[in-house]
């Protein structure tokens, strides 16, 4: 997975994150986010005819992911969908949501990334093949210290009503947003492809690292 992480830069309001160069970026708005993903897979298997046979996988793949994105309140969504000769092409995203929360009294909680870790409970996994969930804090070049968990979770599917659950692979870093109390920036990067748990927390951390505030 190494060799595509030559990057791009792509700026939203307020902050930019670079992704890797064969990464899907497109708005996660409603009304415009199908017909953006249309066209770029229609420009893709222009571009690479081997990948025609998976057009419609990747359309419904970045179409959900969008979709679970802007369920979430996510600003800004990127997706992997790449074939590696495998029956299905291997998939991921990495999404960007502004976040806060506040006490029961109204006070804004602590975006300090040691406290927002004390915050966050690890989970061990009492057998092979259960769910796990590490804690720690790491730090972004040009940013600072930033709250993160990641391991192999249970996530909840968004507006279902029988309660299901997807397990994934999942990185969660939250970084202070400055001048702003008690809101931080979440960036989540998740995979169903368990097999490859820690190739993706790499390419997790690494895109993780080029996260910047602007303005």
């Amino acid at each position: 997975m190494a060799r595509y992480m030559e990057t791009r830069k792509v700026e939203r309001g307020g902050f930019r994150i670079k992704v890797p160069e064969s990464w899907w970026e497109f708005d996660v708005r409603p009304e415009s986010r199908d017909d953006s993903i249309r066209r770029m897979v229609d420009e893709r298997v222009r571009s690479h005819p081997e990948l025609a046979e998976y057009r419609d996988t990747y359309v419904t793949f970045l179409r959900k992911a969008a979709a679970d994105a802007w369920k979430s309140g996510a600003l800004y969504c990127g997706c992997m969908a790449e074939s590696f000769g495998g029956d299905t092409p291997i998939t991921g995203s990495v999404t960007v949501s502004l976040v806060g929360g506040r006490t029961r009294d109204g006070v804004p909680l602590s975006t300090d990334p040691s406290a927002i870790a004390a915050g966050l409970a690890p989970k061990e996994a009492r057998k092979d093949g259960d769910s796990w969930r590490k804690v720690t804090t790491v730090d972004i070049p040009g940013v600072g210290a930033a709250a993160r968990t990641y391991g192999i979770e249970d996530i909840a599917v968004p507006d279902d009503s029988r309660g299901r659950t997807i397990r994934a692979v999942l990185m969660q870093t939250f970084v202070p947003v400055p001048g702003q109390e008690g809101k931080v920036a979440l960036v989540a990067g998740s995979s169903q492809v368990l097999d490859l748990a820690d190739s993706f927390f790499d390419v997790f951390d690494a895109i993780t690292s080029t996260f910047r505030f602007t303005g």
